[in-house]
């Protein structure tokens, strides 16, 4: 029983004892890396990732996934940067908003009403909408109005705007999950589908929900993004889904549904931006980069099997034979 406990708490520690490694390693072969202004500038840079594998979350504990997250980023990015430029920055983030909500409603409506894989839907609107906004910028990289990249600068009491954002979001999406009979709702679908239909659930409208919830947070991510890219191009939002779901997996959130919450994605991003952040200040080459993301993606991934497996293990209950008297 010992050894049990023992193996959860190591495979719950891992990805702490990962960010440490990192921390450890990148630290020794630069000084300027230990420093509190590059923490808060990897917080900063980590708030979209951690926004987006926010509305990832929702989506895996209902056992679905979404990949066109970078997509609906790029899309309503492109479109405030073409026909929004004169608006003040809040109405344009509005427009945006309703823009990748109506993106997760067309993911939502054809895993719902066709039973269509997510998996291939969303691969498939991963291509549609960056199609479409590859079509409406021509391919050419759009620059934001002064006011939208000022906000990378601005602050709140200190605080600074990204992060700001990505306080209210994870305060939003804990009151949702922890706090509401739709988040106890989220959990139960992820956990038994077939079990939440027969107790009364509605189970297509909470996954139809979980999209539209994704589809908010690439947008909210997708302006954050622009404030501190200051442009949009062709690779705006490109391949951040696999970051994203490596964020959320290693802060605890399953890849089979059921099991999961909010803080954890966000240490997984702060974890990921730190590995590219200690790159950065090596001067490693940039091919590096994928390869450093991908044993990272791929690390997250066998941590959540091997968990997965051990719950299963020690949630299953030996049955005694009955003794004769």
């Amino acid at each position: 029983m010992h050894g049990k406990r023992a193996l959860m708490l190591l495979l719950r520690a891992a990805p702490l004892i990962l960010f440490v490694l990192v921390v450890l390693v990148f630290g020794s072969m630069s000084d300027r890396f230990l420093s509190v202004a590059n923490f808060r500038n990897i917080l900063i840079q980590a708030a979209p990732i951690g926004i987006l594998a926010i509305g990832m979350t929702f989506v895996l504990l209902v056992a679905e996934i979404d990949l066109s997250i970078g997509a609906i980023m790029y899309v309503t990015a492109a479109i405030m940067a073409l026909y929004l430029p004169a608006l003040p920055w809040a109405a344009s983030l509005l427009i945006v908003l309703v823009l990748a909500m109506a993106a997760g409603v067309l993911n939502a409506l054809v895993v719902v009403r066709l039973g269509v894989a997510s998996f291939i839907v969303t691969l498939s609107s991963l291509f549609v909408f960056r199609g479409i906004a590859m079509y409406l910028s021509n391919t050419r990289t759009l620059m934001f109005p002064k006011p939208i990249r000022d906000l990378n600068r601005a602050t709140v009491l200190e605080v600074p705007f990204a992060i700001l954002v990505l306080v209210i979001v994870v305060i939003a999406a804990v009151i949702v999950l922890n706090h509401t009979r739709f988040g106890r709702q989220l959990f139960a679908v992820g956990g038994d589908r077939e079990v939440a239909q027969k107790a009364g659930l509605p189970v297509r409208t909470i996954i139809f929900a979980a999209f539209v919830i994704s589809g908010l947070c690439a947008g909210i991510g997708g302006f954050l993004s622009a404030t501190q890219q200051g442009a949009v191009g062709p690779k705006f939002g490109d391949g951040i889904e696999f970051q994203v779901i490596a964020a959320a997996v290693l802060g605890g959130v399953s890849l089979f549904g059921g099991r999961g919450s909010v803080l954890g994605p966000i240490f997984g991003a702060v974890l990921i931006r730190t590995a590219i952040a200690g790159l950065t200040y090596i001067n490693a080459d940039p091919y590096i980069y994928p390869l450093v993301t991908a044993a990272i993606i791929f690390l997250a991934v066998a941590v959540d099997g091997i968990r997965t497996r051990a719950l299963e293990r020690f949630n299953q209950r030996t049955i005694r034979p009955i003794e004769a008297g």
